[in-house]
């Protein structure tokens, strides 16, 4: 079992900053992959951006260039910065793990951009 628990969300203007992070606990050395999803009112669920344990990243093409990925493994922990936020980034946003065998999703951080 892994627990995942986000934080960092919030409301700010267009424009803004903003640092999610999300601390997993548990078993969390079965952890392969490592991602974060959005889900906007009446959305889908998207992906934002993932880093898998050798490195390798993706940022979905609507968040390139704004968004960045990093990783501290002395505090199990994953950091979205996401800079020069936009009101179409609002959404609430999603930690999401894969382990062997299933993935897991903390509860959720909502993120609102005004304009």
């Amino acid at each position: 079992q892994v627990q995942l628990v986000e934080s960092g969300g919030g409301l700010v203007q267009a424009g803004g900053s903003l640092r999610l992070s999300c601390v997993a606990s548990g078993n969390r050395f079965s952890i392969n992959f490592l991602a974060w999803y959005r889900q906007a009112p009446g959305k889908q669920r998207e992906l934002v951006a993932s880093i898998t344990l050798n490195g390798a990243a993706y940022f979905a093409d609507s968040v390139k260039d704004r968004f960045t990925l990093s990783r501290d493994t002395a505090n199990n922990a994953l950091y979205l910065q996401m800079n020069s936020l936009k009101p179409e980034d609002t959404a609430t946003y999603y930690c999401h793990v894969n382990t062997v065998g299933r993935g897991y999703w903390g509860q959720g951080t909502q993120v609102t951009v005004s304009s």
